[in-house]
């Protein structure tokens, strides 16, 4: 069967789909909506929002859409699942996302953590607190050691995770969030213990019933070297993790994995497209930190490179709940991407700026993240403006790539953090012992 895939976004995320899909022999036309100028390389752009349902629904009935590929969260958040399911002129058209029901397992943290307490999955000791309950949450704080995680409830786009030391400043960030920080998203508030250990992304695709794991990533937020600075949308990510190990795997998928997905059958949500698992590595156990229902951005432009197998032909398992019967083959090789923003990001920063020829180089994939056409030139548009990826046999070679390709990537006020995947990379030759031969080492800093 050949297929007619509308998918919906704009961002780096969103390109890096695309881009898979259209190396599809099934597929038959790719549209996007809205895209972005990279997309418009391997697809059709359309000028409708993501959260434009009214607009998605005339689309597909135009050009005969057979699937739909939704992109970022708010849609899902929002309902569009249900919304195509219950118009009877929509309902045909096989949907990549949950229902409404399903998103709250991102759209509320505090949804997420009553799932996994429900369902006995590893996660820190928390609470969530409104304005009613804050002498609560209060004394929960004074219960715990420092640091101390504050999360918004609700959709805050990447940033609305404050990780404080002083719990005198973590009672007022408190109080700030519930006041509006980050708008409605932080009305209510969930407080964590802090996990200490390592962070690492897993991807699942699911029909409902079966499951495939895909190529999991590490994730850069905050905007600064050594995790400094502000958290972000994602300011780069490495695919594989090398901590992950056959063993830690299997804890995931037995400990994590499989009881998610089985609760979510027993709650009665029908869930079939992705799920993101954002776990901590503490003492080789896996905890989860957060779920989201929908590829991460821009972990997916480092996990699509490695997926040796069709993911068009993947979505058509999830349609068709036979995704078990379907091929999920992994690249061996690593694949490192750095996000180049505007100066400025996360908080203020300019837009428009001219963006100079893109490097035109066969080792390397740039992903457009912010970027838009204005008077037929290549400008600057968000915070986040081209993800730059690179595979090769290990991940010190590929940073390397990446990094002489993120240093060619010109406009005003560029910036990218130097120090991506560089935490995974092996000490160099002299701390290691004798093994006959020097080994690979990471470039310094680019």
């Amino acid at each position: 069967m050949k297929y007619r895939v509308l998918l919906t976004g704009s961002g780096g995320r969103e390109h890096a789909l695309a881009w898979k899909l259209a190396q599809s022999p099934r597929l038959e036309k790719l549209w996007i909506a809205p895209g972005n100028p990279g997309t418009a390389t391997v697809g059709e752009n359309v000028p409708v929002a993501a959260t434009d349902f009214e607009g998605l629904k005339q689309l597909a009935l135009a050009n005969q859409i057979n699937l739909l590929v939704v992109g970022p969260e708010d849609p899902l958040v929002a309902g569009l699942v249900d919304w195509f399911a219950a118009d009877p002129s929509l309902s045909h058209i096989p949907v990549i996302g949950p229902c409404r029901r399903g998103a709250q397992m991102e759209g509320s943290k505090d949804f997420a953590k009553q799932f996994m307490q429900r369902h006995r999955i590893p996660t820190a000791r928390h609470t969530t607190v409104t304005p009613a309950t804050l002498a609560a949450g209060d004394a929960f704080l004074d219960a715990l050691p420092a640091p101390y995680v504050l999360k918004a409830d609700g959709l805050a786009a990447g940033k609305g995770v404050l990780i404080i030391e002083s719990r005198d400043d973590a009672k007022r960030q408190l109080r700030h969030m519930l006041q509006g920080l980050f708008g409605a998203a932080s009305a209510k508030v969930v407080i964590e213990e802090f996990l200490p250990g390592a962070e690492v992304s897993f991807f699942i695709l699911t029909d409902g019933q079966h499951y495939k794991i895909l190529p999991e990533a590490k994730d850069y937020k905050r905007v600064g070297a050594g995790d400094t600075g502000l958290n972000t949308g994602g300011m780069g990510a490495v695919s594989p993790v090398p901590f992950v190990t056959p063993e830690f795997r299997q804890k995931v998928e037995r400990q994590i994995i499989r009881p998610t997905l089985r609760g979510l059958r027993q709650d009665g949500i029908d869930y079939r497209g992705f799920l993101f698992a954002g776990l901590m590595n503490v003492a080789g156990n896996p905890f989860v930190i957060e779920y989201n229902v929908r590829m991460g951005d821009p972990e997916t432009e480092a996990v699509m490179p490695r997926l040796a197998s069709d993911l068009l032909d993947l979505l058509d398992g999830v349609a068709r709940r036979n995704l078990h019967e379907k091929p999920c083959a992994i690249v061996p090789d690593a694949a490192v991407t750095v996000v180049c923003v505007s100066g400025g990001y996360p908080e203020a920063f300019g837009r428009n700026y001219p963006i100079a020829p893109l490097p035109d180089r066969a080792d390397c994939l740039l992903f457009h993240a912010g970027t838009a056409i204005d008077n037929g030139a290549l400008v600057t548009r968000g915070g986040r403006v081209l993800a730059v990826t690179s595979l090769a046999p290990d991940v010190a070679e590929a940073r390397e790539t990446t990094y002489a390709a993120a240093a060619a990537v010109r406009f005003r006020d560029v910036y990218y953090r130097t120090d991506v995947g560089l935490d995974l990379c092996p000490p160099p030759a002299d701390n290691l012992p004798d093994a006959g031969q020097p080994a690979t080492h990471c470039p310094p800093n680019a």
